[in-house]
């Protein structure tokens, strides 16, 4: 699970990774800013990131992987997303989690086992595996998977030109779908899989309640004697 420190100031935190997944417009931004606000008001100290984005070297990729008319080979497109994760890993996720603070990601290592293996035909066992290496053995202590059907998605987008991958095709979009309820049914204990359909407030307030649970916990543990 995500690094925990065992020094850190009253209200800080309790060190936790908590990620964003699910498929084109799931309102999964949306949803990572209300939550970072709550928990702001509730005097934790958090810390947001984008996947790929945050970073230069994340940013770069991001160019790469969704602006670009050029059609990547499915092997460059993950290498892409691998080295954006390595680097936003080493210099900001894994400094917040030492420091105690609740780190809340928009995209992490599952992205790429659905994209990239269930999506395009890459293994996703192996990717899963390069996640590990390329994030120092990096795990979220949960998992927000926000799932709308692909043809939703298309109707929230409307008018607003789509990148690269969002103009994969909805054969491409239904596997990535069927990819994240695989990954969700193979840990259900670390996914909160939610309606995307719901009003936002809605989806908040049941973001909200799972990840009390978690910090609750997750504060008890730390205050238990060793």
């Amino acid at each position: 699970m995500g690094l925990v420190s065992d020094e850190r100031s009253p209200g800080a935190g309790v060190g936790a990774l908590i990620t964003f997944e699910g498929g084109e417009a799931s309102g999964k931004s949306t949803q990572v800013e209300l939550l970072a606000a709550w928990l702001t008001d509730r005097g934790y100290s958090v810390v947001t990131a984008r996947e790929p984005g945050t970073t230069e070297v994340g940013l770069a990729a991001r160019r790469a992987l969704l602006d670009v008319d050029d059609e990547l080979a499915p092997h460059a497109e993950l290498a892409l997303f691998i080295a954006a994760r390595a680097q936003l890993a080493a210099t900001v996720v894994t400094p917040a989690l030492t420091a105690g603070k609740i780190v809340l990601l928009d995209r992490f290592g599952d992205s790429s086992v659905a994209y990239q293996g269930y999506g395009r035909g890459l293994e996703p066992e192996r990717i899963a595996e390069w996640n590990r290496w390329a994030t120092g053995g990096l795990v979220p202590d949960l998992t927000i998977l926000i799932d709308v059907p692909v043809s939703d998605a298309v109707e929230r987008r409307g008018d607003k030109p789509p990148d690269r991958l969002e103009r994969a095709g909805d054969e491409f979009h239904e596997r990535v779908r069927a990819g994240y309820e695989r990954l969700a049914a193979n840990e259900p204990f670390r996914f909160c899989v939610l309606d995307g359909r719901q009003p936002i407030d809605e989806l908040q307030s049941a973001i909200r309640s799972r990840v009390g649970e978690l910090l609750e916990t997750r504060g008890s543990q730390r205050m238990a004697p060793r």
